[in-house]
């Protein structure tokens, strides 16, 4: 498969075709991940939970998401690598300018940021210096203490239609695409009508141009922990982890996954 690119994610939403996005940690996942055509490979700081077992991601640091992204970056050949800003690594333009370079240096195509429209200076900060941003948007696991817990965001309808405005407005501001976490899908199907870059979903429905599931996740690897609705099991009716992660991205791409089960 040839390199993934920002074109290349365009394209597929203009053709309306499901684009594809796993967590990876390591180069050895990254491999599998890339041999199961994946586009978009998420350095994601939920290893925060998932690796280094704290009940958050704001232990993360930056320099433990560039250490992940570098091993990464060697077991990748062809996927776009997305690599999160941790917490608290963005409080304005000039930190998000430090922090991505060292993702970006680190192998990072991207970096996704968490929050709403008071993103958009930074963003357009980011972009203006060459670094292509993702805004994610709705639950936004970093700010767990102020939302009180890892909850629906947008089901009223004033919220949602906030959540639709900075969409709009980060989208204007430079961002190349949006992630949309645990929101209802007719506020997610919304949303990715309403602009012009991919929206990638997580709990947000399969009306989204993609999907993301941390590979931990989708493999049953963190049972034990109760999964969120969004969640499914890809292991239960495979038999080794290649057939799994090449089948999570047959289900993304035919609309089978998410279905009805998996949506608020």
């Amino acid at each position: 498969m040839p390199d993934v690119t920002l074109t290349t994610l365009s394209k597929l939403k203009q053709n309306g075709e499901k684009i594809t996005c796993l967590t990876s940690y390591d180069a050895t996942f990254t491999k599998l991940v890339n041999e199961a055509g994946v586009e978009v490979i998420l350095v994601g700081d939920s290893l925060g939970m998932v690796l280094q077992g704290n009940d958050s991601t704001l232990p993360v640091t930056v320099a433990d998401m560039v250490y992940h992204t570098r091993a990464v970056k060697r077991g990748n050949t062809s996927a776009f690598i997305m690599a999160d800003l941790p917490f608290m690594s963005y409080p304005n333009a000039e930190q998000a300018l430090a922090s991505s370079a060292q993702l970006m240096q680190a192998g990072a195509h991207m970096v996704k940021l968490e929050g709403a429209g008071w993103l958009a200076p930074i963003i357009h900060a980011l972009v203006q210096n060459g670094v292509p941003v993702c805004a994610h948007m709705g639950l936004t696991p970093q700010a767990v203490n102020l939302l009180g817990g890892y909850k629906v965001q947008g089901r009223a309808d004033e919220q949602a239609q906030a959540i639709l405005a900075d969409a709009k407005a980060l989208e204007a501001a430079g961002a190349n695409m949006l992630l949309l976490e645990c929101v209802p899908s007719a506020l997610a199907n919304a949303i990715t009508k309403a602009v012009a870059v991919p929206v990638i979903g997580i709990g947000a429905g399969s009306g989204t141009d993609g999907q993301v599931l941390v590979v931990h996740d989708m493999l049953g690897l963190t049972r034990g922990h109760r999964q969120p609705r969004f969640v499914k099991n890809f292991m239960l009716d495979q038999q080794d982890v290649p057939s799994a992660l090449r089948a999570y991205v047959e289900a993304v791409k035919k609309i089978e996954f998410p279905a009805a089960e998996h949506e608020f």
